[in-house]
């Protein structure tokens, strides 16, 4: 008897490697680990070096539009020609379904774009023998899924992160989650926001999947040890963005230092408002206490990690309705030992229990996020004790390696008859700090 071939499955990324986006690379290496052939398609160039160490592991070949016009030109319209002349009628409908949606968008270019992008990716996954083209993100990538799907007869999936759920308008996500074989988001949040915008009919294809990470890469450690100079690091990290709220995280350090509490804070990562985050620092007269310093390779931030005495981030909503999910960042601080105090805003709550495995405070109060780190920084006890319950918080929920079967399962039966087990039975309010086990003293 012949064994049967394994499952062959498209990932299509906005952009392939990605130096912010580890989660999505964990999950291709954990997949690849359980058996799944995986073909990748970047939607813009991959982005410059550095990259992480991970990525020249990966097998699964990355496809991309060309970058010379020329050999782009040449490379689109002979995808679309293949797929025209191998299913005119699935091509067609997918012309039409591009021009219905072009005239309902705001953005009428950016629906042909995707469309176009779309071709690229059918003809490579019918000539590959895809079984699954699934997109990470329900925007561009998911649209671009959905054209492909449709001209070449192959399933669609997505998983649903963040800004790209809250920011597309939601009759578009409620059709996308309708035609998908199956949604994977990766927040009880996200799921409740889903269930409110799609047909009760499309509820049963909506899955939890939180992103897991490795915990053996991650060595938690004691974090009570005398400084030298005496002033515990505060480490914070995530793209300079309006929603990752750094502006509230320098003023909540300039009420601690006022207060007269001793402290350094380091800020990781680049963006738009570097300049801005800057001038507010100088401003405050903090340049001695808080640094800003840039992008670092995810090799170099575990390192960092060690180091840090209290994690801190303080995401908010923004005024376009741009938020976090459960930012990775913090599930690696926690894997790392390190306490953390954060916002309780979208999916944070779910893994940041108040009390009990990190503090919370109402986002966009610097008052209340300072007050938070003050108790911390006050009382190192508090720290050690979050800091076990989140390790062990994090065991049962975000291993990577079930995550991604959790995933895995659903590629293999399409979604299943129903939505995953309820994750969130762990982390609803009402746990206490009782109800995990104390650490040894």
């Amino acid at each position: 008897m012949t064994k049967a071939a394994p499952p062959h499955v498209a990932y299509v990324m906005k952009r392939y490697p990605r130096l912010s986006e580890t989660f999505i690379l964990n999950e291709i290496a954990i997949m690849e680990s359980l058996g799944i052939r995986l073909m990748l398609f970047s939607l813009l160039q991959p982005e410059p070096p550095p990259h992480h160490p991970m990525v020249k592991d990966i097998r699964a070949p990355l496809h991309h539009v060309p970058p010379r016009i020329r050999t782009k030109i040449t490379a689109l319209v002979g995808a679309h020609g293949a797929c025209l002349a191998r299913t005119p009628l699935r091509y067609l409908h997918a012309l039409l379904r591009a021009a219905g949606a072009s005239f309902q968008s705001r953005r009428p270019l950016g629906v042909w774009k995707q469309f176009v992008r779309a071709g690229f990716v059918a003809d490579h996954c019918r000539r590959a023998d895809v079984t699954l083209i699934h997109a990470h993100f329900a925007n561009a990538p998911a649209a671009v899924a959905s054209f492909a799907s449709i001209m070449s007869g192959i399933p669609f999936s997505f998983t649903a992160h963040a800004k790209d759920l809250y920011l597309t308008p939601p009759p578009v996500i409620s059709r996308r989650v309708c035609e998908a074989a199956f949604v994977a988001t990766c927040t009880g949040y996200n799921v409740a926001h889903l269930k409110g915008i799609t047909p009760p009919g499309a509820h049963g294809k909506l899955h939890l999947v939180y992103h897991g990470i490795d915990l053996a890469r991650f060595t938690p450690r004691d974090r009570i040890r005398a400084r030298p100079d005496g002033a515990p690091l505060i480490l914070s990290v995530g793209r300079l963005v309006p929603k990752k709220g750094f502006g509230d995280l320098i003023a909540a350090c300039d009420l601690l230092q006022k207060s007269g509490i001793r402290f350094r804070c380091v800020i990781v990562g680049e963006g738009p408002l570097r300049p801005a985050l800057e001038a507010d620092v100088a401003r405050r007269g903090l340049a001695d206490l808080i640094t800003l310093k840039g992008a670092m390779t995810h090799a170099d931030l575990l390192d960092f990690y060690q180091e840090a005495d209290v994690f801190a981030l303080a995401p908010c909503i923004v005024a376009d309705g741009d938020r976090d999910g459960i930012p990775n960042v913090i599930v690696e601080a926690m894997a790392s030992g390190v306490p953390v105090v954060s916002t309780a805003v979208s999916g944070i709550p779910e893994l940041v229990l108040d009390n009990v495995t990190g503090l919370l405070a109402p986002s966009e109060s610097p008052r209340n996020l300072a007050e938070a780190l003050r108790r911390l920084l006050g009382d190192p006890q508090i720290g050690v004790r979050l800091a076990y319950n989140a390790r062990r918080r994090l065991e049962k929920d975000f291993s990577a390696r079930e995550t991604t079967k959790a995933l895995r399962d659903l590629m293999l039966n399409g979604g299943g008859n129903g939505p995953a087990p309820d994750l969130l039975q762990s982390v609803l309010p009402g746990q206490h700090a009782g109800s995990l086990p104390e650490p040894a003293k």
